[in-house]
């Protein structure tokens, strides 16, 4: 069975509007964009809730730039707008680089399935065999992101050697020899929903920086895919380039 890439615990109640929202993000990335949403009233009949319970999922997914609004038309799922920036450091080399004390709490490793986004952002069929990653980024003492790495294959051991070391590049490289030489991320903003809130300690709704990296190895081939949440209140992004 391919297990969700993002699916929150079960045991995590989220609120009436937001398991709208979700539901109206995975319908947005099915239709494409361009395509019209349904109205607020069919909506709110589709989902057996109110039309203020609709507006409120539908506002949070403007504000992400998953949907547009256009006045006396309605409103249509919006086109892609990542911007693509490539550099090649760890959270922890960045935290040390800034004299910054940095830890992580990992909430588990476990073997997964590739759905279709995760074969295809990292290049293997369907139902590949993948190893998951997920913790909670500190940097002195306060939580500051909340990620989830995806590696190819299954790496055994490999929550005790992060637990041990800290940095997953340098485990990747020291105990499986896994190099990254290059790094592509896709920067772009998001809103804090019922999971970050809690693992982030901040409100639901609070601006949130979401980088998705693919990690590739000397040959060019995808040998990581990390999604990551920073706080929008402690995190500024920072990238430079050189000739």
């Amino acid at each position: 069975m391919t297990v969700p890439a993002f699916a929150a615990p079960k045991y995590y109640a989220a609120p009436k509007y937001y398991q709208v929202k979700e539901d109206l993000r995975r319908l947005a990335l099915v239709a494409g964009p361009g395509a019209p949403l349904p109205t607020e009233r069919s909506l709110a009949a589709r989902y057996a809730t109110s039309r203020t319970t609709v507006r409120q999922a539908i506002s949070e997914l403007v504000a992400e730039g998953i949907l547009n609004r256009t006045q006396g038309k309605g409103t249509f799922v919006a086109p892609p707008h990542p911007a693509y920036i490539r550099q090649l450091t760890s959270f922890t080399e960045d935290a040390e680089a800034q004299h910054l004390k940095s830890a992580s709490n990992i909430l588990g490793t476990e073997p997964v399935l590739a759905d279709e986004q995760l074969a295809a952002r990292l290049r293997v069929p369907l139902e590949t065999k993948l190893t998951r990653i997920e913790r909670v980024r500190f940097i002195n003492g306060e939580p500051l992101a909340h990620e989830a790495a995806y590696l190819p294959g299954l790496l055994p051991d490999l929550q005790q050697h992060l637990t041990e070391k800290g940095s997953l590049y340098a485990v990747l490289s020291t105990r499986y020899g896994i190099e990254i030489t290059e790094a592509e991320d896709s920067v772009m903003t998001t809103i804090a929903g019922p999971l970050e809130a809690r693992l982030l300690a901040i409100e639901m709704g609070a601006p949130l920086l979401l980088i998705q990296r693919r990690g590739l190895n000397a040959s060019g081939v995808p040998v990581e895919w990390t999604r990551s949440v920073f706080r929008g209140d402690r995190f500024q992004f920072f990238a430079r380039t050189r000739h």
